[in-house]
């Protein structure tokens, strides 16, 4: 395995006095030559600025190359709709109407009567609680039965 070359800090320490020292005699003629540069980069600052200008220009229409050549129109971007909120059908309404139910003990459906006959209902009831006990009227809606469909 070769051995790690490793740098004397020293040496380079001194190096760099040295450069330094001679740094600072060229730097006085540096100064000249920094204002100089700093002049050159107006120019160049100032030719950016124009050609933004005649960017510009080309953009308004003002520029003979746009009047020989038209310029591709841009296509529109379809716009995207908002989502409409889902529509819920309104249920239809379903008339009901109101009947008298007669039961036996175990619930099940005896007999219907129309809510007007309330006395023929409660007389049913009767009759079949003298024969067996646990005969029971209740009030129920069903809905309406059209005589279209019938």
């Amino acid at each position: 395995m070769p051995r790690k070359r490793t740098l004397n800090r020293m040496d380079l320490r001194n190096d760099e006095a040295e450069e330094g020292e001679a740094k600072a005699g060229e730097e006085e003629e540096t100064d000249d030559e920094e204002e100089a540069d700093d002049e050159e980069e107006g120019d160049v600052e100032a030719d950016a600025e124009a050609e933004v200008e005649a960017d510009a220009d080309d953009e308004d229409g003002a520029s003979e190359d746009d009047e020989e050549a038209p310029k591709p129109k841009k296509k529109a971007k379809p716009k995207k709709k908002a989502a409409a909120p889902k529509r819920t059908r309104a249920p239809k309404i379903v008339r009901m109407k109101a009947v008298w139910v007669v039961y036996d003990n175990s619930s099940k459906h005896i007999e219907t009567f129309p809510f007007a006959e309330r006395k023929e209902a409660d007389a049913f009831v009767e009759q079949k609680n003298t024969d067996k006990k646990g005969f029971y009227l209740q009030l129920v809606k069903v809905p309406f039965e059209d005589k279209e469909k019938a």
